[in-house]
């Protein structure tokens, strides 16, 4: 090497980094502090390196891509989507069997149903009061009313159902796909989270984790107002040009770097995470540009209320993100009135107006719109919480938590629209009938992706990890869910 390229490449990687003035959190930064603690995985993996780039799938996929609506807290599955008239002849009176419970004050005495469910559509899905959006397109959604889950405690249960593991640390559903199969869109994440601005609801940043993959996996997280993604500018004006040139600079040195640390697959990691951070600077300002839109999308997502426009807002941008090619989407809903909207532990009627009506009408014309720009077919939608509620009374008017048995709706991406599936017992409290575990619906969303689940792993600690570990779960497709 010469005297001068010595000179050049002598410049300290973070020196050049923080020189930049660039601040790339969330995504570039996590790289670098993530990229160590993963080098074993990368290794062992058996990949040549770590990218976003699209893969094939195992067989043909019915869907590309997923939003999920995630609705934390627990939506109450015998209120909403589960009609028990048992609860309405019996109120009042002790429940005839065993519940288990997770807060002290529950007492053994039936609470009946709170709102009116009545049938909806050809298909007669049953839908309660709260969402008459939602239920205006029952003939669009595929009910699964016998989703059971391991624990009944929340952050656990999140976990569950976001990792297929009820433990923090595993890599969630978004990062198991963007590794299988990459992203359609590469000036983008493969996996982006759009949360309330005010803050972060139940588990925080540990719901969108890539665990102990390679942290190009996990979800980025996209403001809806404002620039799309934290930190992604400098924070003070520069001279024009200034900004090209440091990154010009930085990408030098890290090639250079590259190329005298052959097969170091985290550092190639690093490298990407930094180059899709300047590619976003681009790429991200365009998805919060709603300008184009139309004032009927406008008013059908409910930007110009104030009760709606936060949803809708996330709603609308899931639906530009899967259009731009992004993989996987999740939303979170609005923080109050709680951080965990759907925990109807007290004043469960009130709660559940209050978040239902927050929610139902940006859902609504999420699927509207997706079916109207042919996209339903290819992207499947998912509104599900963690878990369900308990048909006993916890103090006078709330229910607590219950593993045993919620409601999940799928729509689009294959799906059989207008089904409902399963069954619970007289009280809605267990799942009775064709069950359908956590890990079952993982599996069933990855055979949509074209993904055999047995298939994909990741060799972790000498260990072949799986999201479903069908070893242990037992998982399967559940193939009547599917059109």
């Amino acid at each position: 090497m010469s005297s001068s390229n010595a000179s050049v490449f002598s410049i300290n990687r973070r020196t050049a980094l923080t020189s930049c003035a660039m601040s790339l959190s969330g995504l570039a930064m996590r790289g670098l502090l993530h990229a160590e603690a993963t080098s074993q995985a990368s290794s062992e993996s058996g990949r040549r390196r770590f990218d976003m780039k699209p893969r094939d799938a195992h067989f043909r996929p019915k869907a590309r891509a997923v939003i999920q609506l995630f609705q934390n807290g627990g939506p109450s599955q015998m209120d909403l989507f589960d009609p028990k008239p048992e609860l309405d002849r019996q109120a009042g009176k002790p429940h005839p069997g065993e519940v288990e419970t997770f807060q002290l004050g529950n007492k053994n005495i039936i609470f009946p149903t709170q709102f009116e469910i009545k049938p909806h559509g050809q298909c007669g899905m049953n839908f309660g009061s709260p969402l008459p959006h939602m239920a205006s397109l029952a003939d669009q959604w595929c009910m699964i009313r016998s989703m059971y889950t391991v624990n009944n405690n929340h952050p656990f249960a999140i976990s569950m159902f976001q990792s297929g593991k009820p433990f923090f640390g595993y890599p969630a559903l978004g990062s198991w796909i963007t590794y299988g199969l990459g992203s359609e869109n590469q000036d983008l994440p493969g996996y982006i989270v759009l949360r309330d601005p005010a803050g972060y609801n139940t588990s925080g940043k540990a719901v969108w984790s890539s665990g102990w993959m390679p942290a190009l996996y996990q979800g980025t997280e996209f403001n809806s107002g404002g620039n799309a993604v934290h930190y992604l500018h400098p924070s003070q004006k520069r001279a024009a040009g200034a900004q090209k040139r440091s990154l010009e600079l930085l990408s030098r040195l890290n090639r250079k770097h590259a190329e005298m640390h052959p097969g170091e697959l985290e550092l190639d990691a690093r490298i990407q995470n930094f180059e899709l951070a300047a590619r976003m600077q681009l790429a991200a300002g365009d998805i919060l540009d709603v300008s184009g839109e139309t004032a009927a999308t406008r008013e059908m997502y409910g930007l110009d209320n104030a009760k709606t426009a936060g949803y809708g807002m996330r709603c609308l941008m899931a639906r530009r993100l899967v259009e731009s090619g992004v993989r996987y989407v999740q939303v979170f809903p609005p923080l109050k009135p709680s951080f965990q909207p759907w925990d109807s532990h007290g004043s469960l009627k009130s709660g559940i107006s209050t978040i239902a009506s927050m929610v139902d009408q940006p859902t609504g014309a999420l699927i509207r719109d997706l079916r109207q720009r042919g996209l339903l077919d290819e992207v499947i939608v998912m509104w599900t919480g963690e878990f369900g509620r308990i048909p006993i009374t916890e103090g006078a008017d709330g229910r607590d938590h219950n593993r045993n048995a919620f409601t999940t709706l799928m729509a689009g991406g294959g799906f059989k629209p207008g089904y409902t599936h399963g069954a619970t017992d007289d009280f809605g409290y267990k799942s009775i009938e064709d069950r359908v575990s956590v890990p079952d619906l993982h599996a069933t969303i990855l055979h949509q992706l074209g993904i055999d689940h047995t298939k994909l792993s990741f060799l972790h600690k000498g260990r072949q990890e799986r999201l479903t570990d069908p070893e242990v779960t037992g998982a399967h497709v559940v193939r009547p869910l599917l059109g």
